[in-house]
């Protein structure tokens, strides 16, 4: 048998579902190699990587009183074509569910329909690959539980725009991705639960043009009468009222976790990392140097959301630690019934009466 006709898949619908080879590729070509990192200079971004992470782990799990469980939390510096690789394989994971129901309504092998769903993902993986400098991945399989991405390039290209101590910049960005580390850790159920907001989501998909047309026309309906979106955007329009209520969950729970993230990011580096400050204006010069068309793109794809889950978040979790304190917040990570509503992220004396108590 020719080697080359084995599937290798493993039964996995979503691995037909898309041409993931061309989508690496493309995904390549967007992002492109970054700046020129020796191999002296990538030997140490491991070396420091290693012993931050680890270093990092201790002071979040005295600050937070959490116990992360598990493995201990590690790095991996990659270039951006395996950041591309790594996330590519997770994005055929969360789709998996969906894959099949789309592939039953498909004839013949729709080579060209799986070209351009890999363009697409490729495409769009590339961009993000060249502005993410670390990532908690809480979809990887078990014996991966731990592992932490972190961007070499992008973070060599900060360091060096912005003269920034290598050092004290690896440290801060370090905390947040083991912060999510800790956060998953420390809540089991948690990853269950997202995953399980993401399997609902995508079983309310309708495959039927005649839906997607019946939902475009209440979306004209609703834009006409002055719809309230609430920060969700336009697209918002688009989905019913199922989907509405997931994508308002799911985005209360992103705010509490880039928010505690960003709150412990901060408050553990203003005892180990030097120039806070002038680090925290960089990340923001470096948002804001985008060109128009970039932001226009950022927006399309929800980076500027994201932006906003970290400082609204990050306001939540300050008012209610300095409210109820550690032991109070802390509540949240219980069970699902102690998540907040984007209404509670907004005001957080909603959660406290309902959680925290007063």
């Amino acid at each position: 048998m020719d080697a080359t006709k084995v599937d290798w898949s493993m039964g996995s619908q979503a691995a037909r579902l898309a041409d993931w080879d061309a989508a690496l590729a493309i995904g390549r070509r967007v992002a492109g190699p970054g700046v020129r990192v020796p191999p002296a200079e990538r030997a140490r971004l491991r070396e420091d990587f290693a012993e931050l992470v680890s270093f990092a782990e201790e002071r979040i799990v005295e600050f937070t009183a959490l116990d992360p469980g598990g493995y201990r939390s590690r790095a991996w510096v990659m270039g951006r074509g395996e950041w591309i690789r790594a996330n590519l394989g997770g994005l055929q994971r969360m789709l998996e569910p969906l894959a099949g129901r789309i592939l039953a309504k498909q004839s013949g092998q729709g080579t060209l329909r799986r070209k351009a769903l890999g363009a697409q993902a490729g495409g769009l993986l590339g961009y993000v690959s060249r502005r993410v400098l670390g990532q908690y991945d809480a979809f990887l399989p078990p014996d991966d539980e731990g592992l932490l991405y972190f961007v070499g390039p992008n973070v060599a290209e900060v360091e060096q725009r912005f003269s920034l101590p290598s050092r004290d910049f690896r440290l801060w960005i370090a905390v947040h991705e083991v912060t999510h580390r800790v956060q998953f850790g420390a809540a089991p159920w948690l990853r269950g639960h997202i995953r399980s907001q993401v399997d609902r989501y995508l079983g309310t998909i309708s495959l039927d043009s005649t839906d997607f047309g019946r939902q475009l026309r209440r979306a004209i309906d609703e834009a006409r009468a002055g719809a309230d979106l609430r920060g969700m955007g336009g697209l918002f329009l688009l989905l019913n009222e199922e989907q509405r209520e997931i994508v308002r969950h799911v985005q209360g729970v992103m705010s509490l976790l880039e928010g505690h993230a960003s709150f412990v990011m901060n408050e553990v580096a203003k005892d180990h990392v030097q120039d806070l400050d002038r680090m925290r204006k960089a990340l923001s010069e470096r948002r804001r140097r985008a060109g128009s068309i970039e932001r226009s793109f950022q927006r399309a794809i929800g980076f500027d959301k994201k932006i906003e889950q970290y400082d609204a978040g990050e306001r939540f979790v300050r008012e209610v630690v300095s409210h109820s304190g550690m032991e109070g917040f802390n509540r949240a990570w219980l069970a699902p019934e102690g998540l907040p509503s984007v209404e509670e992220i907004a005001e957080p004396s909603l959660w406290i009466a309902r959680v925290a108590g007063s």
